[in-house]
């Protein structure tokens, strides 16, 4: 079996998984050094930032690193549904005394051309995909310079598609990740499930290499993916509280609390499922309430609530992502997380 060490050539077949909103190149840079693969996530960034972030990747370590991208296609304004929108949250906006006509934005850029161009400069060894894959003409860029290309499957039939379109490994994201679900066949959540559901059968339908994704924070979870035909793991949730992370006070205190126990998948933040801690707005309004508009469409208007809540000491309104288990969340360096888990490769 190919493994993702041997394809990416790192000393680990352990990825960092890209976490938009919680970290930038420090964290990518900490996992390379230590012999993993550290992601670092674009969907968020302005064009001048990823310049910066990836001449601070290359500066610090000449280790393959992966660079991450959203594939969305932007949604149409819709103004009934925002109206909708700004109506769920107006008792919020007034109880917090907070003018509630802000501009609707999108906060999060799919995968462009303008991309590709900072992108190409840099030449990064791996980029990965959410949400499906970029257009033919950009796909072909990112190989012309050598790039493996990764993405994230949800179910058989989406890794089956993502082996048609040629990339050269799959992410099998299962119902436990947190953060958002990779799913572009198919909006229907009852097709998602767990990941040591996904992945034996994922191995078994496609010929490519599969890492495994969601739940995994240790080393026993570790062997248990590699046990079942993971080529490799992809690790996202226990990085959260590492010092070279980014994540708000609020959100690493929640991780590092009793209510990490009680996740969901919710659209109310972007207005894409994804998994994060039950806080009150999803109690409130319910984690998947049809008032939030499409995906990224609904992050401007919570974001003053969220703001406010966290200038407070509150992360009522905050998108606390995180997976089903945060039991390894700690405030240690991500190179010992790393070293950690790669003691489940020996078992």
């Amino acid at each position: 079996m190919t493994t993702i060490a041997n394809l990416f050539k790192t000393r680990l077949p352990i990825l960092q998984a890209p976490m938009a909103g919680v970290q930038g190149s420090a964290l990518a840079i900490a996992v390379c050094r230590a012999g993993g693969l550290g992601a670092l996530p674009a969907a968020m960034l302005s064009l001048d930032v990823l310049r910066d972030e990836l001449t601070r990747i290359q500066a610090a370590t000449d280790a393959p690193c992966n660079v991450n991208f959203f594939c969305h296609t932007p949604p149409a304004f819709d103004a009934d549904r925002d109206a909708g929108w700004r109506t769920a949250l107006q008792p919020y906006y007034t109880a917090a005394g907070l003018d509630s006509n802000v501009p609707p934005g999108a906060g999060r850029a799919p995968f462009s051309t303008e991309a590709a161009e900072v992108l190409q400069a840099f030449k990064p060894a791996v980029v990965s995909f959410h949400f499906g894959l970029p257009a033919d003409d950009l796909l072909a860029r990112v190989r012309g310079w050598g790039a493996k290309i990764i993405a994230s499957a949800t179910t058989v039939e989406e890794a089956l598609w993502l082996e048609a379109k040629g990339v050269d490994a799959i992410i099998a994201q299962g119902l436990e990740a947190g953060g958002h679900r990779g799913m572009f066949l198919t909006q229907d959540l009852t097709t998602q499930v767990g990941s040591f559901a996904l992945l034996p059968q994922i191995v078994r339908a496609v010929k490519l290499p599969v890492i495994a994704a969601g739940g995994i924070v240790d080393a026993p979870g570790v062997a248990a993916a590699m046990a079942l035909g993971a080529a490799g793991v992809q690790v996202g949730t226990v990085y959260l509280c590492c010092p070279e992370c980014t994540t708000s006070a609020v959100h690493r205190k929640a991780l590092q609390s009793t209510d990490a126990r009680h996740t969901a998948l919710t659209r109310l933040f972007t207005g894409a499922p994804a998994r994060g801690i039950v806080n009150r707005v999803m109690r409130e309004l319910g984690p998947m309430s049809d008032a939030a508009p499409a995906f990224p469409l609904a992050t401007a208007r919570i974001g003053p609530l969220r703001a406010h809540a966290e200038g407070q000491g509150s992360g009522d309104f905050s998108p606390l992502w995180s997976g089903q288990n945060a039991s390894r969340c700690r405030d240690v360096s991500a190179a010992e997380i790393t070293l950690e888990l790669a003691q489940g490769l020996t078992r």
